[in-house]
Order: C-alpha cells, then sequence, then structure tokens
C-alpha cells in the first residue's frame, strides 16, 4: 500500500517552528516530498530520512512544491514496482521546467535496479539502497557539488539509524526496526537480496531509542525486522529476541508491546511462553504460512511443514487461549494445483485467522521461483484470491461477531479520520474500534474500556465506559 508520509507523527500538517533547531526559520529551509510504498519498516526509513532533513527541509504536500522529491520504494510485489515508476515517470516533466529539483529513489527498488533506474528514468538523481537511506545528507551534499547521479547500493558496512527526532505533538505508536535483511532464500522472494544479509541492532540502542520514544508520550511501540524472531544470532553476546522482548517491556512508561515479521520456523518455544509472561505484550501475532500444502511449501523453501505450522498455533492457542493469528498467503505459486489451493482453504477453516494478506504469485527478479516451471494462469490465480477472500470474509465477520457486548481496553490513537465525532483506536489483539464518549473529554493516548455495541467490515463501534490509565 501506498501511503504519503510527510513529517513524523504530524499528519500531514506544516511543522511549527518549535520543530527545528533554534535559530532556524521555515523560510530559511526548503521544501521536501517524500512518498513512502510498502511495509512498516519503510515507514520508519522514511521517518528517520526526515528526521536527518530537519532543519534543512521542511515537509510539502504536493510535488511541484518540493525542492527534493524522494521516493522510497518497494519490490516485494510486481504491483509495487509498477507504481513506482509510474510515480517516477511523471517526475519528468517537472523536472524539465525546474532542473534544480533534487529527485530520489529510496529503498528496494534502489536496490534491485541500481544505475538501471538511472539508464531507464535519466531524470532521476539519487539512488539509495535501504543500507544508505541513511547517507541521504551526504548523497545530496555530493549533488550540491555536482557529482551526480549519485547511485549508493552497497549492502555492506555499518547500518545504524539515527536517533528519532522530535515527534510533534502527543504520538501514541511508533516503530522501532531492530535487525535488517534476511536470510532465508524463500524461493519466490527478493528481500534477501535488496536488504541484505541479517544483522541485528545492538540491544543498549533499541532500548535508548525506545526510552526516547516513551520520553516523548508514545504508549505503544512495534518492533520490527524481517524475521525478528532470529534476532542476535548471528551477533555474540546478543540477547535472543524473546529476551529482548523482555528488556523493552521493563521501560517504565511504556504500555504496550508488538512486533512483526515472524518466521514460523524460528517461532521458539522461549518466544511462545513470552507472551503469556510479559503483560505489555499484546495478544497478536503475524504469522505468515503462504500456502497449507507442503508441496508448495517446500518449492517455496520454506523450511518448515504444515504439521509444524499447526503445532506452533497449538502451542501459542495453550499459552494464550484468546491470542489473534494474523497471515500472508501467495495463490498461484508455480506448480500450484488445485489439491494445493483446497490444502490452502482447509488450513484457513482450521486455524481461523482474525485477518490475511492475501496476494497472487509475480515474478520477482533474483528469486529462483521466476525460473520455476508450470506456471499458473492469471484467471486461475484471481478465480484462486476471491475465494480466498471470501472464505476469510466470513471467518473474520464471525470473529468480529463474537466481541459483541464485550468491554474492551483500548488505547486511544485520535479522532477518526472518517467520523471526527468519534475515538478511535485498537484492541490488544489489533483490531480498529471506533466509539463515542462524552465531549468534554480528550481521550488521545488514553487507555479506556469500551463496550463492542457494532461491527462493520474492517473494524468494531462501540461506547466509551471509563478511563484506565490517562494520557
Amino acid at each position: 500500500m501506498a501511503s504519503p508520509l510527510l513529517f513524523p507523527n504530524s499528519k500531514g500538517r506544516r511543522p511549527s517552528l518549535q520543530e527545528f533547531p533554534s535559530g532556524i526559520k521555515i523560510k530559511d529551509v526548503k521544501r521536501v516530498f517524500l512518498k513512502t510504498f510498502g511495509c512498516q519498516m519503510n515507514e520508519y526509513d522514511s521517518e528517520r530520512m526526515l528526521a536527518l532533513l530537519r532543519g534543512e527541509y521542511v515537509p510539502c504536500r504536493r510535488p511541484e512544491e518540493a525542492d527534493l522529491i524522494l521516493v522510497n520504494t518497494c519490490s516485494v510485489r510486481q504491483k509495487a514496482e509498477e507504481k513506482v515508476y509510474s510515480l517516477v515517470g511523471r517526475f519528468k516533466q517537472l523536472k524539465a521546467r525546474r532542473p534544480e529539483v533534487v529527485i530520489g529513489i529510496c529503498g528496494c527498488v534502489a536496490q534491485q535496479e541500481g544505475k538501471h533506474l538511472v539508464k531507464r528514468l535519466p531524470h532521476v538523481d539519487m539512488v539509495l539502497g535501504p543500507r544508505r537511506i541513511f547517507h541521504l545528507r551526504e548523497a545530496l551534499r555530493e549533488i550540491e557539488a555536482g557529482h551526480r547521479p549519485v547511485v549508493w547500493v552497497e549492502l555492506d558496512g555499518d547500518w545504524s539509524p539515527p536517533p528519532p527526532g522530535p515527534l510533534g505533538e502527543r504520538p501514541v505508536k511508533a516503530y522501532v526496526t531492530i535487525m535488517q535483511g534476511c536470510d532465508n532464500f524463500c524461493s519466490y522472494c527478493v528481500v534477501p537480496y535488496v536488504r541484505g544479509r541479517e544483522i541485528s541492532r545492538p540491544p543498549e540502542e533499541i532500548l535508548r531509542e525506545v526510552e526516547c520514544l516513551v520520553s516523548q508520550g508514545v504508549r505503544e511501540v512495534t518492533l520490527l525486522g524481517q524475521n525478528v524472531n532470529s534476532y542476535g544470532r548471528k551477533e555474540q553476546g546478543f540477547p535472543s529476541f524473546a529476551e529482548l522482548l523482555r528488556l523493552v517491556s521493563e521501560i517504565e512508561g511504556l504500555w504496550r508491546l508488538r512486533f512483526t515479521t515472524s518466521h514460523p520456523k524460528d517461532l521458539s518455544p522461549d518466544l511462545i511462553e513470552a507472551f503469556g509472561e510479559l503483560e505489555k505484550l499484546c495478544e497478536h501475532l503475524h504469522l505468515p504460512v503462504q500456502s497449507g500444502s507442503n508441496r508448495i511449501l517446500r518449492l517455496m523453501n520454506r523450511k518448515y511443514t504444515r504439521e509444524e505450522y499447526l503445532e506452533k498455533v497449538r502451542r501459542l492457542r495453550e499459552v494464550v487461549p484468546e491470542i489473534a493469528l494474523t497471515t500472508d498467503l501467495i495463490v498461484g505459486f508455480p506448480g500450484e494445483t488445485e489439491e494445493d489451493f483446497r490444502e490452502t482453504l482447509a488450513l484457513l477453516e482450521e486455524v481461523r485467522y482474525q485477518e490475511i494478506f492475501s496476494f497472487k504469485y509475480s515474478d520477482r527478479p533474483l528469486a529462483r521461483a521466476r525460473d520455476f516451471p508450470e506456471k499458473v494462469p492469471e484467471e486461475v490465480k484471481a478465480a484462486r484470491l476471491a475465494e480466498v477472500h471470501r472464505v476469510q470474509a466470513r471467518i473474520t465477520g464471525e470473529i468480529y461477531r463474537s466481541y459483541l457486548g464485550r468491554q474492551e481496553e483500548i488505547l486511544v490513537e485520535g479522532r477518526s479520520e472518517r467520523n471526527p465525532a468519534l475515538w478511535t483506536g485498537r484492541t490488544r489483539t489489533n483490531l480498529v474500534v471506533n466509539f463515542s464518549a462524552p465531549e468534554d473529554l480528550d481521550l488521545k493516548g488514553a487507555l479506556v474500556h469500551v463496550l463492542i455495541k457494532d461491527t462493520g467490515k474492517h473494524s468494531l463501534r462501540g461506547e466509551y465506559l471509563a478511563t484506565l490509565k490517562g494520557p
């Protein structure tokens, strides 16, 4: 999904003078337009890039107003990559009118294509891979010195995000990336080639970042990585991921803790036990299965079986019966038969995920499955995806209706964008709840009890009962 990210927690507003270093005024500052495609890690990276630019650039809503245009890209699926080319292609005329505008492509497409991007899009000045985006200031200095295009896509060397800047007005939630890269090499996936091999951040650096966020009012933190379960396995003296969760949960003022994404093969008994031990760790886990067929799982190089996956689900629900599970699914993987697909549908019925993120398989550059035979026709993939959606919509609706009449703990994120008369927040199981409350209450950042009274397609609706913790 594409989302414009202008300034951390700014909701698109123009930052105040107080958000710039002393002596810097908006009239002295250039303008930056930033568009983010893809996952939460890209959102985190975009926030850090904007923090790096603070004091030199103020965010703007339209590329036509910008002195610097940045596009942070995703290449996990072909559709996301096509959106990048479409957007950046439209900047060609803008560059012709205003040659001084600097245009940069960052992230996974930048890493994947490198110098080919400049050949295809010669109006682009800068190409920065995921492990070079935090060298943004240096890249801009090179361009100012007349050295363009700058193409930095090396995957070696240090990787350390800059500290977060001021977060704006009353932040509630934040992401913290704890590791980068992936060593799993699933046959359909380009991530190891564009994010590199796994590298973990030092635990003390992570803890300092979380403490900094909490000191600014953040109450919920989500730890991010391509495979957080393997955090610290390659670094000497680092804690395991379960141990890291315990360290983070001890930070005073943090109310909720989440993480994503987990690889099922690395879901350890210690991590499962953490869900039962840590009060702050929310009862929600995204556990991508990708397919319900053992044959397809082998072809995907997922390194677990259907039975092993289901055993981990059983153990999770034994420790935390109310845990909500979400997952990723790929339909139409090369060689997927009707029987393979039916096994995936049966898995949906057995596990009963709260939500799923499902996609048609698409060939990706560098991934091994690109060369696999027996490609599934597009019309078959489309029909299978539609059937997955029908099955899951019924299951999700049943789960949503099970919340009717229940009192739920909600962390309030602010006013509903669709209906500002309502407040919005999430349950510990990560369901969106929009609810009414007395007009004299300011609930942003509060932990409240809400009576669930109705369901929608993608959210619950309710009524405020009481405040458990103030903002």
